[in-house]
């Protein structure tokens, strides 16, 4: 009992006490610092700029994190990313894109376009108030005449895998989804890490020249590119990769002479493997007599996806170094893990 009265005497006291000048300064502090802290972090976190010098050469400073962007290029990063919710406007190819129909049905609907990099609707994109738009640099006059008018814009042209990986990667830094561009990046990897240990079994005599046909049949992909750049990874040899551009026009007969044993076809040439199969003209070329001849999906080259299109690649190349290879399941794999829909939702590869 004795204790019982001495601790209410002490609470008494306590209640009784009028606070110092100190305790209430300690209380204030206590309820400022978390506010601070926070105010601190949220200008911190809006404060930061991007400075890049994109493939143009031009130097853009861009505040991140990016709230309002518009895409006429590289949109097949938008699900791999998972940044539908800072996209204001997309490029009108989007709409008819098999992955961006199915990442989000009813695109055409809901998410408005302003043109593409080829022929911007100046007056569409101004309405969107992006805070970057991102295009490619087909146009450069396009890319000034869009900043003429206060627009921030980088233009991007990756060229081999490791600038496809700088743009993910920049991408990353201006939506703050730097994680998630490394997870697509090491999803990537693990395709072409698997390529590669078939390909070093492949005798360097037994490599097979393969070519890539662009939007015309006589249109090559040469040495600047990042179709060059998978032909070396799954062990091709470009016969126009002494060519020193990106693509070039060439006549029929330095193909014949190129005597390529594979051939690839843009997905969206306007015409089909059978057209060359058919083709008197290419009748005396390897690929064409033994029926190599294969038009690749409808993907970008910029986009992840170009990990199971090189798998595809190779497979076709060598098909019998990769006879244990079930394609679908691991594109599947990648599908999921990647922009988190099913391999069955977008067109399969033929």
């Amino acid at each position: 009992m004795i204790g019982v009265r001495s601790q209410n005497t002490a609470v008494r006291s306590q209640k009784g006490k009028k606070p110092s000048a100190f305790s209430l300064k300690r209380r204030l502090w206590r309820i400022l610092i978390p506010c601070l802290i926070v105010l601190f972090l949220a200008s911190a976190s809006w404060a930061a700029v991007i400075t890049y010098k994109d493939k143009i050469g031009r130097t853009v400073k861009i505040p991140v994190p990016v709230k309002r962007a518009v895409f006429f290029q590289t949109y097949e990063l938008i699900p791999a990313l998972g940044i539908w919710d800072r996209v204001v406007g997309i490029a009108r190819w989007a709409y008819d894109n098999d992955l961006m129909k199915a990442a989000k049905p009813g695109i055409e609907k809901s998410v408005p376009s302003a043109g593409s990099g080829m022929d911007v609707n100046i007056e569409a994109l101004l309405k969107l108030n992006p805070d970057v738009v991102i295009t490619w640099t087909s146009k450069p006059e396009t890319v000034r005449f869009m900043e003429e008018t206060g627009l921030k814009v980088i233009a991007v042209y990756p060229e081999d895998l490791e600038e496809l990986y700088g743009v993910m990667r920049l991408h990353g830094r201006l939506f703050g989804k730097e994680k998630q561009a490394e997870h697509c990046i090491a999803r990537m990897e693990s395709i072409f890490k698997l390529i590669k240990e078939r390909v070093t079994r492949i005798p360097e005599d037994k490599r097979k020249r393969v070519l890539w046909l662009g939007g015309k049949p006589t249109s090559v992909a040469c040495g600047i590119g990042v179709t060059d750049d998978v032909f070396k990874l799954i062990g091709g040899v470009n016969p126009a990769a002494q060519i020193p551009r990106r693509n070039a026009d060439v006549p029929i007969e330095r193909i014949i002479a190129w005597n390529p044993d594979v051939i690839f076809i843009w997905g969206n040439a306007g015409y089909k493997a059978q057209d060359i199969l058919d083709n008197p003209q290419w009748k005396f070329i390897s690929a064409v007599r033994e029926g190599r001849v294969y038009k690749a999906p409808e993907w970008s080259t910029w986009s992840p996806r170009l990990a199971p299109v090189a798998l595809w690649m190779a497979m076709k190349t060598y098909p019998e170094y990769f006879r244990d290879i079930n394609l679908d399941r691991v594109t599947d794999e990648f599908y999921r893990k990647v922009f988190g829909i099913a391999y069955n939702q977008v067109k399969k590869i033929e």
